[in-house]
């Protein structure tokens, strides 16, 4: 899954190195947090969050394929 969620960030920002993915184990699931140069959050997320809901869509997709629960989190790296 993280892997996954790798792969899109790095097509979608001008920065692929800066993206990194970390799992965490939250309350229903794993969390997973994606973390772009703040330069690339904009493409990230896109115009009224639709591409960051749309990264949902398919993370979550993939996860009900796999019988898991996955939250996506989206920050700039610090």
């Amino acid at each position: 899954m993280k892997e996954l969620l790798e792969i899109i960030a790095k097509r979608l920002v001008d920065k692929p190195d800066d993206v990194s993915v970390t799992e965490k184990d939250g309350q229903k699931g794993k969390v997973l947090e994606l973390r772009v140069a703040a330069d690339d959050m904009g493409k990230v997320i896109g115009k009224q969050g639709r591409i960051a809901k749309s990264i949902r869509i398919v993370m979550r997709a993939a996860a009900i394929h796999n019988n898991q629960y996955i939250s996506v989190d989206i920050m700039p790296n610090e």
